[in-house]
């Protein structure tokens, strides 16, 4: 398979290891139309803060359960004159790269910087996603072809499903001989054989076209050709014979060159069962398609041309916030398309490349919808995350617009985060300012790759934090003084395990006994896993 090298890549590589754990820390919960203090429990999340570090810190709780992912990254067209910034110029990604990549960094291309930038973003999207997942990205003409290379070689080029087509303007610009009107959608299943996409829904257009006007026992129904075409050999002798209309006896053999789409015995059987009916000017037969028995949805063409264009999204825009804050986002609709065809109604639904909130929309829009219970995570690292991105989610929760143009609201709730303080300090050690509980999720999913979902009184349970696979674990764990692993420890275990994980800072216990009682001792800090 070939492979895409930069300058830089070998830095970056692993670099999502090395990304400092931190804590999300709630901000507000927007419940019922109004903001509050405490974080409710919608599992709608918006955050602010740098993605790569929010990527992270979404792992205890999302590893492998993100069942789609849309992201708008920076097309890297060095436009460097809207709201969201569009150039890897950014000091945030240069500051980033003088300290991952060092003095290399300072001879990157754009290109190569961008590439620095996406690699480490997309491992962890990827460990985010669900076995059964998609991931949809945005793109354009400047990185479409390394964002290809960059894919296969993190998902898997056997894991690429299609590259997508968006009519993003109705017309090509007409300064220009050759005007370029369409973006791209690079499509990833984290593993295709286990995949699961949806069919588009059917238009009221395609249903309009079937009716009931004999009052037919199967409902509605539209005429389809009986005949099929004898080309390429598919022209059956059993198929050839007159069919005669059991209301005058007229009689009617199949086209020229064309046999009948079934047998006699089949066609006598759906003349008997009223699905066969004949034409009233030509007598013609002909067969009923009922509409509940087609497919229930329709396939999604590679090349997106009804789903809204750029200048939509504009108007949309300046509809919720009474000005055109970003230039061109992408319309709701589009988003909508696509999640349409990645999520069922129960699906978390994350975007770690935010801007202005647009996922959230479609998101909000499809459950109002079709009564789902969908949920979305928003990452968005620039400033406007609170008073541009939530803004937006908000006034769509509770309806924008005015006389004419109103919009009704989609209802919902989410909670807002900002990225805390790391787990570990640079000297290696816990960080306890953000607590006990953080900690401990921190040391349970780093162990069993499970979140943590209910939080002990650690003194009361002698620091049994859970089992799971017929292990317990322990986090002896003081903020104010040192803890040792001893035999007046070990008395007071009453709780049986197959094994005994514990984590303290010392272990006074002889290795014979560790053994045959099946304990493994881990030091604070030393041992804890970094992931």
């Amino acid at each position: 398979m070939p492979t895409l090298n930069w300058i830089g890549k070998e830095k970056v590589i692993n670099h999502h290891q090395d990304v400092p754990y931190k804590i999300l820390e709630p901000q507000y919960g927007y419940t019922n139309g109004v903001e509050q203090p405490e974080p409710n429990n919608s599992g709608n999340k918006i955050i602010h803060g740098d993605n790569l570090e929010a990527l992270k810190s979404l792992l205890p709780e999302y590893e492998g359960k993100i069942n789609c992912i849309y992201i708008d990254p920076p097309y890297n067209t060095g436009n460097e004159s809207w709201v969201y910034n569009d150039n890897v110029n950014h000091p945030k990604i240069k500051k980033w790269l003088g300290e991952v990549v060092g003095k290399d960094g300072e001879d990157l291309t754009r290109h190569d910087k961008w590439l620095c930038m996406m690699y480490p973003r997309l491992k962890l999207l990827h460990k985010l996603l669900s076995k059964d997942g998609a991931i949809f990205i945005s793109i354009d003409d400047n990185e479409h072809s390394h964002l290809k290379l960059l894919c296969d070689e993190i998902f898997g080029n056997s894991n690429f499903i299609e590259t997508l087509i968006w009519k993003k303007r109705a017309t090509a610009p007409n300064d220009r001989i050759i005007g370029k009107n369409h973006e791209y959608v690079i499509v990833y299943a984290k593993k295709l054989s286990e995949c699961k996409l949806y069919l588009q829904s059917r238009s009221e257009e395609l249903n309009k076209a079937y009716s009931n006007p004999d009052n037919d026992k199967y409902g509605d129904w539209r005429a389809s050709d009986l005949s099929a075409n004898g080309k390429g050999g598919r022209l059956a002798a059993s198929c050839i014979f007159p069919i005669i209309n059991p209301d005058d006896n007229s009689v009617f053999n199949p086209p020229e060159g064309k046999c009948w789409l079934y047998n006699q015995e089949k066609i006598n059987t759906l003349i008997n069962d009223g699905r066969i009916g004949f034409r009233k000017n030509t007598g013609t037969p002909f067969l009923k398609r009922y509409l509940n028995e087609v497919r229930q949805g329709t396939t999604l063409a590679t090349i997106v041309d009804n789903a809204g264009f750029s200048q939509d999204s504009a108007k949309e825009n300046k509809l919720i916030f009474n000005d055109s804050v970003f230039e061109f986002p992408k319309p709701s609709s589009f988003i909508e398309v696509l999640l349409t065809t990645g999520t069922n109604k129960k699906a978390i639904v994350l975007d770690s490349f935010a801007g202005s909130g647009t996922t959230a929309h479609a998101v909000l829009n499809l459950n109002k919808k079709d009564g789902g219970n969908r949920k979305f995570i928003l990452i968005e690292l620039m400033d406007y995350a609170n008073t541009i991105t939530a803004e937006r989610v908000k006034r769509v929760i509770k309806g924008y617009g005015e006389d004419k143009k109103v919009v009704k609201g989609t209802g919902g709730n989410f909670n807002y985060y900002e990225l805390g303080e790391p787990l570990f300090l640079q000297e290696d050690i816990l960080n306890e300012v953000v607590g006990v509980e953080n900690i401990l999720k921190y040391i349970w999913y780093s162990e069993t790759r499970t979140p943590f979902t209910t939080i002990p009184d650690l003194a009361e349970a002698n620091y049994r934090i859970g089992s799971k696979d017929q292990t317990d674990y322990y986090f002896y764990y003081l903020i104010d003084g040192q803890t040792t692993v001893d035999y007046d420890f070990m008395a007071k275990i009453k709780h049986k395990a197959s094994q005994y994980i514990i984590y303290a800072d010392n272990c006074l216990l002889e290795k014979d006994f560790m053994l045959k009682h099946h304990i493994i001792f881990k030091k604070i800090p030393r041992d804890i896993t970094r992931f």
